[in-house]
């Protein structure tokens, strides 16, 4: 679109003869120069910004004037175009050409503007392209840094941008934002001599409009020696801008401006210069009070408010401390916590991370430490209903000093001991402070505190980057203390208990602060060593984390303060051990002990693992005794069997687990937990142990997803997880402290006993009850029921009823509680999953991998035949992907498999079979692929009775890679073939098999040396197929197969040329049964065999094989007489190219044959005012049947257009552009009589567009009418016979249909479930 434009204007400006003064030059030396000016318009900055730079290279290098000339010309030409993109493109090309040519005078550029773009001799129409034309000149001439240093052109500059400012609505405020940025670049002097009269009159109405106030603020901040306060006072009658006076005009324009920025998101510039001037004129109280809080704040939440908030977190770093907490304290700081609760919903616009923004940049560039930890306990302190608004898992605290940060973190523990809360800047909804008489509001609102303060600092140690460790194991203490311990009295020797809660902590309190010290404890066991020192830094290098620069784990030195604990009186714990309790805790002290003195030794990844784990659990102690202590118990006598010395002398007795079986049932035990910091320590415990892992205890992992074992495995399992949940739910609920909850769950009981059906049983229940309270009255009275009576009958139906409710009650949960343990134990399957993939990935060459193969693919199995819901297909995938990435895609294999030869063979036998006999194809893959991953195996394994074969010269790559290739290993492939020809000929032979073809074609492609064995079968199956489509796949597969080199590797000549001649010999016989017309399956049977065949003949040729192929040379020529092949483009390709093997050559078409007579001859001019031949109603009795033959119509020559041999049409014919050609419109549709169709029906010439086909449809529109009439009128008695016959055959057909409809129902919904899970089988 510019192009053309900017071509005109280039043509008119060389007739005006402008620029221009060479004919020969700067338009006729060539596209590149020009070229330049076409990329600046394109819309992508990045060709823009490489147009400029080749263009200012250009013009440097050449130095001639008419180039510069016309440069100039089009860039100021081009600063008024019509497209948004192409203006800034000219303007910044033209600032960088102003830039390095100074010698140009910017007045003389800035007259060209004025002129090319007149706003006052320009078309109404292309006002705005003139206005944007002046605009982006003058910020062409901003841009090159030479405005402010020529005054005459800066004068002119603000004069035209005074101009502009009346196009408000093209330009909008850009004029006076550009204004004002050339006044702040400009020099005091220059301000005061050139602009400060031109520019009177707009700070004079500075209190009219944002902008003009914009531009005093500016000026006032920038030239303070111009703009003194006599000055303004003489401009609009004050010294000063921020006064009493002024306040609500600096109110209303605050609101204008933060409107107009509303899609912007950003404080305006006149809110933050106004905010400076407050200050500087010390006035910033008054602004603060009167402006923003009781002005700005009225407004409803919206941009205003916005604008107060972005003012607020924007004048943090300009404060000093005692304006820090004014601020901090005040009526913005309130309504912004009110927004942040406000607006938890999705759709809201949240500023809550806006506002932390400003308060990381104020901490990061902010130095004393004092303003920090204002700031920090500022926003710490503004709370809602005790809990504070700033997220506890903030990262700002990353940024604080340590002084500050120390001095926080000591704020936070004397707050969660002794809770102020009139130091907090706290505020509730309304619905909270109608509900403000609660007894229990101040606790609640402690706790909510606490809570928050525990995580706080929690989260500290994981955000914090410059921390001690001091304050690490301060905070550790803190949490840990607070969590499992009360202080009866105070004492110096404990920290944590010199001072005593001023309220005690309720257990939901201990319960939180639990959960979050665990918490605590899984990010110390991955936090990287902390410190400078040089020990450190060499830690952090071997990526060791746990530790600290000691190289001491730090769960150690909690233990070892819990230790301190529990032996000191003046401390007791919550849940108090027992004598077995303490006697197991002093034992595994006494065994990590033992542990740590081994460390140096080689098994130190084993002492390391049982290290930690004993330690998590002797901290799990004092959350869950009884259970823990089991499990400890467990552990410890593992541990020294596991370290003792005879057990590494001899094995102990079968019938005793060993301690890798115990570890592993441990571990199983620990995944079963709701602490995450268990199943990742589980989880790296049993890396550790997977080298010593053995069949029995891998076996424990895999009854796991054993369906008979699974209720007693994971019992247990579910009764923890769920009380768990149940009690984070009750948990959930009080903090969200619903009223009406009851009231909702009477409602929902109600509803759920309308909607419950009602039994049989409940029914003669009642009748009994009824017919006793009838009884009671006198059997066969009809008195009514006295007072007595009747309250006995309403107490025994109330009875019923609520025996009833009990009964729909305890069925629900019973139902609940299936589901719930449905998903515990799916999600118990994926935890342990996860250890299957780890020992996959860990131990690849460990024999025990393939006992987990086929209880993999039975776990795939059971998946496929369970619920389609999300958590299932999750599972499903999560399996099939470790199925498919980490064992069989998996570059590492056992290598040692001479005694498991006999087991792998059958194994490889038995896979085979299950992938046949599978009705999923999907499933039948993955059995499939777990048969070639034991083929992998088998064959990259040497045999050992001796090395494999190598080739004679041992620098011959290509030998030894085919040596390679066709080296068995251990593979015996005689007996392996046995089952995958089985599974061929199922694949040919079934109609519905789960086989695929790339199936067999990954098995030839990976393993070359299994196609010698087979190819015979893929050779029978050619003729010997079911279907067609399985012949079709037949020569596929054999042609993918005789591709293969390796396979003439491994056969002599003579077999190789047997090979050949009975593959040519099945494909002739298989063409030889081919029917007209061809069918669709035939087409594609008759493709795939050409395609082969066009490699066997090729073969044939270029060996020079001893093969008879007459026989197929009879065959393909009596092909050619088929339409079918003729009529397909492939088909016909691939027969020639069969045929030119065979020294037969395509005939050419003959253009000049085809073509019909009429279009030799001239068109005849058709008169004006009478009716063509064709348009002619013609005798209908002309063209009756004679002894059944239509004549030729209309005396056409017999030999049509349609008596042409196949495939001879014309490119016009095809096309549809003769009547004869095969795309013609109803090529063969003609006039019928008597139900025969005329002979010339199809071949009638197209004259005027077809009009004679209109009007042939025309007759047949008329004829059939007539039709109709006369069977109305005459055939009423035979109709009438045939609507009864037909009416027993209606009702048949319909209830055929709906059986049919029926059965597709069901059949759509057993699909259904199944294409959910095989599209996730087959990702």
């Amino acid at each position: 679109m510019a192009g053309p434009e900017e071509m005109e204007g280039m043509e008119g400006m060389e007739e005006r003869g402008v620029g221009v003064t060479d004919p020969r030059g700067v338009l006729r030396q060539g596209r590149a120069f020009l070229d330049f000016f076409w990329d600046i318009a394109k819309p992508e900055q990045e060709v823009r910004l490489a147009a400029t730079e080749n263009l200012l290279q250009h013009l440097r290098q050449g130095k001639k004037d008419d180039e510069l000339k016309y440069t100039l010309k089009r860039l100021v030409e081009g600063l008024g175009a019509t497209r948004e993109a192409a203006r800034p493109g000219f303007s910044l090309a033209l600032a960088q050409v102003l830039q390095t040519f100074e010698e140009i005078p910017l007045c003389s550029i800035l007259e060209q503007i004025k002129e090319k773009h007149n706003l006052e001799k320009v078309k109404k129409k292309l006002v705005r392209n003139a206005a944007f034309g002046n605009f982006f000149g003058v910020m062409a001439l901003f841009q090159s840094g030479r405005l402010v240093k020529d005054r005459k052109a800066l004068l002119e500059s603000i004069q035209l941008l005074q101009q502009l400012t009346n196009h408000q609505t093209h330009l909008r405020d850009l004029p006076r934002k550009t204004l004002i940025d050339i006044t702040s670049e400009v020099p005091e002097n220059v301000f005061e001599e050139v602009l400060f009269d031109i520019l009177q009159g707009d700070l004079s109405s500075a209190f009219t409009s944002a902008e003009n106030l914009h531009l005093l603020l500016v000026g006032m901040r920038k030239f303070p020696g111009v703009l003194k306060p006599k000055k303004l006072k003489k401009l609009f009658g004050s010294p000063t801008v921020v006064n009493e006076e002024n306040i609500p005009r600096l109110v209303e324009l605050l609101k204008s401006a933060a409107k107009s920025e509303k899609e912007d998101k950003k404080l305006p510039g006149v809110a933050f210069d106004l905010l400076q001037v407050a200050l500087k004129e010390g006035a910033f109280e008054l602004f603060w009070n009167e402006a923003v809080e009781n002005g700005l704040l009225k407004e409803k939440p919206g941009p205003v408010s916005y604008m107060c908030y972005r003012l607020l977190g924007s004048a943090l770093p300009l404060l000093s401390l005692e304006q820090l907490q004014v601020v901090l304290r005040g009526k913005v700081m309130l309504r912004y916590g009110e927004h942040v609760v406000a607006t938890q919903l999705p759709q809201a616009f949240k500023f809550a991370a806006e506002m932390e923004g400003y308060i990381d940049k104020f901490l990061s560039d902010c130095d004393d430490p004092e303003r920090q930890l204002a700031v920090i306990m500022g926003f710490s302190t503004l709370t809602h209903q005790g809990k504070p608004v700033l997220l506890s898992a903030s990262r700002v605290v990353r940024h604080l000093q340590a002084v500050a940060l120390q001095k926080y973190i000591s704020w936070l523990k004397d707050m969660f001991l002794r809770p102020d809360l009139d130091c907090c800047l706290d505020f509730s909804s309304n619905r909270q402070k109608q509900n403000r008489e609660r007894a229990d509001g101040a606790q609640h609102k402690i706790g909510r505190l606490r809570r928050w303060i525990i995580h706080r600092l929690v989260n500290i140690i994981e955000s914090a980057m410059r921390i001690e460790e001091s304050l690490v194991m301060d905070i550790a203490r803190f949490c840990f203390f607070h969590a499992f311990f009360v202080a009866k009295k105070k004492t110096s020797q404990i920290g944590e208990a010199s001072v005593l809660p001023s309220g005690p902590l309720d257990e939901r309190d201990h319960t939180e602060t639990e959960n979050y010290f665990f918490g605590l404890l899984q990010t110390l066991n991955t936090l990287p060593v902390l410190g400078d020192t040089a020990k450190a830094a060499a830690l952090r290098e071997k990526h060791v984390h746990g530790v600290t620069a000691d190289g001491k784990l730090w769960i150690i030195l909690l233990v070892e303060y819990a230790n301190k604990l529990l032996s000191s009186e003046h401390v007791k714990a919550v849940k108090p051990f027992t004598k077995e309790q303490r006697d197991i805790w002093e034992r595994t002290l006494e065994s990590v002990k033992n542990l740590q003195k081994r460390e140096n030794k080689s098994d130190s990844a084993k002492v390391g693992a049982f290290q930690q784990l004993l330690l998590s659990m002797a901290i799990h102690l004092f959350k869950n005794q009884p259970e823990t202590v089991d499990v400890l118990s467990d552990l410890l006598n593992c541990t020294e069997r596991a370290f003792s010395k005879e057990t590494k002398k001899k094995k102990t007795d079968n019938s005793e687990p060993g301690w890798v079986e115990v570890m592993v049932e441990i571990l199983l035990s620990l995944l079963a937990q709701p602490s995450l910091l268990l199943r990742r320590i589980s989880k790296s415990v049993f890396v550790w142990i997977c080298p010593n892992l053995t069949k029995r205890g891998l076996q424990l992992i895999l009854d796991v997803f054993d369906p008979n074992q699974e209720e007693n495995e994971e019992s247990a399992v579910v009764v923890m997880e769920e009380s768990n949940k149940k009690t984070k739910l009750a948990k959930e609920t009080d903090e969200e402290g619903s009223e009406n909850s009851s009231d909702e769950d009477d409602t929902d009981s109600g509803d759920e006993e309308e909607n419950e059906e009602v039994d049989d049983d409940f029914r003669s229940q009642l009748m009994n009850v009824l017919q006793a309270g009838n009884a009671l009255g006198g059997d066969g009275s009809d008195e009514e029921l006295d007072d007595e009576a009747m309250m006995a009958l309403d107490k025994n139906i109330s009875a019923l009823f609520a025996e009833q409710q009990k009964r729909i009650r305890a069925k629900k949960d019973e139902k609940d509680k299936m589901r719930k343990e449905k998903i515990l134990r799916r999600d118990f399957k994926a935890k342990v999953l996860d250890l299957i993939e780890v020992f996959l990935m860990k131990q690849a060459e460990n024999p025990l991998v393939f006992d987990i193969i086929e209880p993999l693919l039975q776990l795939i199995e059971q998946c496929m035949s369970s619920g389609s819901d999300k958590q299932e297909v999750d599972f499903l995938r999560k399996t099939a992907c470790i199925f498919k990435n980490s064992l069989c895609r998996n570059k590492q294999y056992c290598k040692r498999v001479d005694a498991l030869q006999e087991h792998l063979h059958t194994l490889v036998q038995r896979l085979v079979k299950k992938a046949c006999k599978h009705t999923d194809s999907a499933v039948a893959l993955y059995y499939f692929s777990a048969s070639l991953y034991l083929l992998k195996v088998l064959k990259g394994n040497t045999p050992s009775a001796g090395p494999p074969p190598q080739p004679g010269k041992q620098s011959d790559s290509r030998a030894k890679q085919e040596c390679q290739l066709l080296n068995p290993g251990c593979l015996d492939v005689q007996r392996v073939a046995v089952p995958y020809r089985q599974a061929l000929t199922q694949f040919f032979s079934k109609r519905n098999s789960p086989l695929t073809c790339s199936m067999f074609h990954d098995l030839f492609k990976r393993f070359p040396i299994m196609c010698k064995p087979l190819v015979d079968t893929l050779v029978e199956f050619i003729t010997a197929a079911a279907r067609q489509h399985q012949q079709a796949m037949a020569c596929l597969l054999l042609h993918k197969v005789l591709l293969l080199q390796e396979l003439k590797l491994v056969m002599t000549e003579e077999e190789w040329e047997e090979l050949i001649s009975r593959s040519i010999s099945q494909v002739t016989e298989c063409l030889k049964t081919l029917e007209k017309p061809i069918t669709k399956a035939e087409k594609e049977k008759v493709a795939k065999s050409l395609e082969l065949l066009n490699f066997l003949l090729k073969t044939v040729t270029g060996q020079k094989l001893n093969v008879k192929l007459t026989e197929v040379e009879k065959v393909l020529l009596s092909l050619k007489q088929l339409e079918d092949i003729g009529n397909s483009p492939r088909l016909d390709s691939l027969y020639w190219n069969v045929m030119h093997w065979l020294n037969h050559t395509k005939p050419k078409k003959d253009k000049t044959g085809s073509k019909p007579v009429q279009d030799t001859e001239p068109p005849k001019r058709k008169k004006k005012g009478f009716l063509p031949e064709t348009k002619k109603r013609k005798n209908r009795k002309k063209g009756t049947q004679e002894n059944g033959i239509a004549p030729a119509g209309d005396g056409e020559p017999a030999a049509s257009e349609e008596e042409q041999p196949l495939g001879t049409e014309t490119p016009r014919q095809k096309k549809g552009l003769v009547p004869g050609g095969s795309k013609h419109k109803n090529p063969n549709r003609g006039v019928r009589e008597n139900g025969v169709a005329k002979a010339g029906g199809g071949t009638l010439p197209a004259v005027n567009g077809g009009g004679a086909v209109a009007d042939m449809k025309k007759k047949k529109k008329r004829k059939n009418k007539n039709r109709k009439r006369k069977q109305e009128a005459g055939d009423e008695a035979e109709q009438v016979p045939a609507a009864k016959k037909a009416k027993g055959s209606v009702l048949q057909e319909t209830q055929q249909k709906q059986g049919k409809a029926n059965q597709q129902k069901q059949d759509k919904a057993k699909k259904k479930k199944k294409e959910k899970k095989t599209a996730v089988l087959q990702e």
